[in-house]
Formats: C-alpha cells, structure tokens, sequence
C-alpha cells in the first residue's frame, strides 16, 4: 500500500484518510462476497445426492487478488463453491459466478468507462476534466493550471526513469516484448517496446520502454544503445518472443549476451503449426518434423 511520506519520515494525513476508504472498501466487498455465496447456497439447501449430501457447498476461498477500484486497489479473496449440480437441460455441471465479482474482473466497471474518456478528452483535446469529473466524483482540483502541473511533473519523472544509471546493476537476464496497447500510437503498427530484467538476487525491475515498431532492427537497437549509454552492461540471456528485429539488435549491442525464445511463444506457434498441418493432409500429421521443427 502506498504511502505519503515527508522529509522528516512522517506521514501525511491525505495518506491516511485513503487508506481508510481502501479498508473499508475491502472490508464490504468481502461482506458483499459471502453474502451472495451464502444466498446461492441456501437457495440450493434442498438439493442433495443419493446418499443425502448437499450438493452445493462452500469450498475455502480462492487466492488474493488486486481489483482496482474508484477507491483505489483493493485486494480480495472471494469465497469458493463446490458446485456438483447438473444443469437438465445441457447435462453438464453448473458452476457459480459470482455477479458482484466476476473470475475475470480485475477493475471495476466505473474503472473500465473511464478509461476510454481520459483518452478521448485527455490524450484528443487535451481537457481531462470531463473523465476525471467522472471518475473523482467533482470537479474540485481538476483545472486546466491543476492538470498542466501534473503532467508536467509525470513527464520529469519519465524522463528521471529513461535516464537513471544502469552500471551499478547486474542482470541475470532480460526480458524484451513489444506491447500493443489499445490507444493508438503515433503509427498503427506502433507498440511500447518492454525490458525486464531480473537481478542476481532474483528480484525484477524495469529497465527501459519507449515507442517503436516490434518487428524493427533499429527501433531495438535505439532502446539498447541508450541502455548501454546508462552503463548497462551484456546481460547473461535475452529472452523474447521471436521477433527477428530484436535478435539483431542485442547481437549488435549486447553480443555477449545469449538468446532464448520464449517458450509459451514458441509453444503457441509450434501447435498452430501442428494443427495447420493436420488440417492441410485431411487429419494426417505432416512426418519429418516440416511443420514443428520449422517454427523453431
């Protein structure tokens, strides 16, 4: 949980006063949680087996997870359902769903509405207000001299980021992708290219971003130099997703440095292959390795 802290290690009161919201928001979720697990299973009481057995029955809770909230982030442990009813229609076992908290959830709906608006009014006109309003609940603290500030100060602290020193820090290895986000960028093929590397102690940090085009040479090659630049030194391995653009970069900036491919990538592409293939021979699997030793 993060917390403001001043110079002489005190903590600031606007801290608090979040972390008592984020609470008490934690705290009736998990109340709202079990009470609609408790309903669903006292809905189905009646229910049992041959041997007299209830069907439905709680099961424990589910491991934590982080939901970011209007509140904040808030983690959660939703209770869990032994469900053993079949549904007489389709035959197959029904399973609850939780309508307050989905198994896909991860940000709240007012979260997720949001979003889009800090893009069409922030990123388009440049006027965040109308998001935020929505998101904060008022307007208050939102104005243009307000939100020029804090950009500004987001900027500084990007560009702090891009430039800290690297030659203090040894990296076992790095891990390199491109991400697509969902806004658009400056090109359509545009992503935010990704370096992640781990310590020798195991601990991981991220080391650089910047926008460029997955698949090209020199859009790598500019986010290793200036790594290099910082003092970063040949990580032991690379690991990334197969993208030839990157493969050519760390051989020219980092030539000490070992390749590896991603194995959930080279997995997903070697069985897309193994499934073209049977699909091209009528259900024969292509023999001699053609079709999943080629995608190595």
């Amino acid at each position: 949980m993060l917390s403001v802290v001043t110079d002489d290690g005190s903590t600031q009161s606007g801290s608090l006063i979040d972390e008592i919201v984020r609470e008490g928001a934690r705290r009736m979720l998990a109340a709202a949680l079990e009470a609609e697990v408790n309903q669903y299973i006292a809905e189905l009481a009646a229910e049992t087996d041959d041997h007299g057995r209830r069907l439905v029955v709680r099961n424990g809770h589910r491991l934590p997870r982080t939901v970011v909230t209007a509140a904040g982030p808030v983690e959660v442990r939703a209770p869990r359902v032994d469900d053993r009813c079949v549904d007489e229609a389709t035959g197959e076992r029904k399973r609850f769903s939780s309508k307050i908290l989905p198994p896909w959830c991860r940000k709240s709906p007012k979260v997720s509405e949001v979003l889009p608006l800090l893009y069409l009014h922030g990123l388009s006109s440049g006027d965040f207000v109308p998001a935020l309003e929505q998101f904060l609940g008022s307007a208050a603290g939102l104005s243009p001299a307000t939100v020029t500030r804090l950009t500004r100060q987001w900027q500084d602290d990007h560009a702090a980021f891009q430039d800290r020193d690297l030659s203090q820090t040894d990296y076992v290895y790095v891990w390199a992708d491109g991400v697509h986000p969902k806004v658009r960028l400056g090109q359509a093929h545009s992503c935010v290219l990704v370096l992640l590397g781990v310590r020798l102690d195991g601990t991981k940090e991220l080391i650089a971003l910047a926008e460029g085009l997955r698949e090209s040479t020199e859009s790598w090659a500019d986010l290793l130099r200036d790594c290099r630049r910082r003092g970063m030194r040949d990580p032991e391995l690379v690991v990334g997703d197969g993208a030839m653009g990157l493969w050519s970069a760390v051989a020219e900036v980092f030539p000490a440095a070992r390749h590896q491919r991603c194995w959930v990538h080279r997995s997903r592409k070697e069985s897309t292959c193994r499934c073209v293939g049977l699909l091209v021979r009528g259900g024969e699997e292509i023999g001699g390795g053609a079709v999943a030793g080629g995608s190595r």
